[in-house]
């Protein structure tokens, strides 16, 4: 499948690695809380999030944007890696996840009202884009030179 660059968007690979992850940082974050409950920080707004909170595990760029741009030259299992790197997943309010849905994050903060109503932290969302980015890249970077 490398090299076709009008395969079709497809999420097997990405699922059953992003599975993998989200077992690690909910294992990282029971050791955080250090009381048997998960402790996360909102990539978002900074609000604390605890085991029970309405929150969801993010793709802070998307996985069908990172597959679509990277098809051409990545196998699905490299694209895989390179969606679920560390710092492309993280941890925010279920009702932003809901609200962004596939939209790039920086669209959806121009939309009406939506940094406002659900308290976004724009300099902490500026600095969790860009970490995304970078380890997006630095993971490219990797897997190029395999």
């Amino acid at each position: 499948m490398k090299n076709n660059p009008s395969r079709p968007y497809h999420r097997a690979e990405i699922d059953q690695r992003f599975t993998i992850v989200k077992a690690q940082m909910h294992q990282q974050a029971l050791t955080k809380g250090g009381d048997g409950i998960a402790l996360y920080t909102d990539c978002y707004t900074g609000k604390t999030l605890r085991g029970g909170d309405r929150y969801d595990y993010e793709h802070i760029r998307s996985s069908e944007a990172i597959f679509m741009t990277y098809r051409d030259r990545l196998t699905n299992t490299e694209i895989a890696e390179l969606v679920n790197c560390p710092g492309n997943v993280a941890v925010t309010l279920r009702s932003i996840n809901q609200s962004k849905g596939k939209m790039r994050m920086e669209d959806w903060m121009a939309k009406s009202n939506n940094v406002l109503n659900h308290e976004i932290n724009i300099l902490l969302t500026k600095t969790t884009l860009a970490n995304a980015d970078r380890n997006i890249l630095e993971k490219l970077k990797e897997i190029e030179s395999r």
